[in-house]
């Protein structure tokens, strides 16, 4: 489980998340909406330690995330670009991963194996480097290398972006199978309401840095959250 206690994130005067309490059971899909600035990234970055608190605190499995990097070890994340390493070719990254979550090439190659329809023959054997790959491949990468290592829980910022209809088909069908058949937690932020409505179990609503509205997922949801950013 993850809990989140009287967490706050303050620049100068301006605060930019202020969330008293929020628990996110082990196993759940958790989809995270909100318009530009409402706060997703910034909670995304203070559960992955790369911003520090102002207030509170934020617990993953017993762990606090500040405090301890001991989460560190079933946990991953790909929030942008920035998470790869330009230089490596995606092989290079893919295997620089599984080296610092305990797998071996042959470990790698197995799970990368079961990922060639998302890749669509665009990613490996290309012999390019990250950098020189389209957005939508780099994502690609990136996700993919969230999986490595089997993580409890993985972190995905705006996952469907800068993906084609096919591969964001088949991306739908990855998280699904996560958190049926594997007891992962994956929390995902996304623009699009369509998409994170099929496939989070349940959905919170940023505004302004505060929760406003914390729904299971129903038929009714994709209405309930149009209507309310329609305004």
């Amino acid at each position: 489980m993850i809990t989140v206690q009287q967490l706050t994130k303050t620049y100068g005067s301006a605060t930019v998340l202020n969330i008293p309490h929020l628990e996110i059971p082990k196993g759940q899909s958790f989809g995270l909406v909100g318009n530009n600035g409402a706060g997703k990234t910034t909670l995304f970055s203070l559960l992955l330690d790369l911003i520090q608190p102002t207030t509170g605190q934020i617990v993953n499995h017993e762990v606090q995330v500040d405090k301890s990097e001991a989460w560190k070890p079933f946990t991953s994340a790909f929030i942008d670009e920035t998470f790869l390493i330009g230089y490596l070719t995606p092989e290079e990254y893919f295997y620089f991963i599984g080296e610092l979550r305990g797998q071996n090439k042959a470990d790698v190659n197995a799970l990368l194996a079961g990922f060639e329809d998302f890749f669509h023959g665009e990613i490996l054997g290309q012999k390019k480097y990250l950098r020189d790959l389209s957005k939508g491949n780099q994502k690609k990468v990136g996700i993919v290398a969230t999986f490595i290592g089997n993580p409890e829980v993985i972190i995905l910022d705006e996952p469907f972006a800068n993906l084609d209809p096919t591969t964001q088909i088949r991306l739908k069908e990855i998280i699904k199978e996560l958190t049926a058949h594997r007891d992962v937690t994956v929390l995902i932020s996304s623009h699009d309401l369509i998409h994170v409505t099929e496939v989070a179990e349940r959905i919170v609503v940023l505004h302004k840095g505060e929760i406003v509205n914390d729904i299971k997922t129903s038929t009714e949801t994709l209405k309930e959250l149009e209507t309310f950013f329609a305004g």
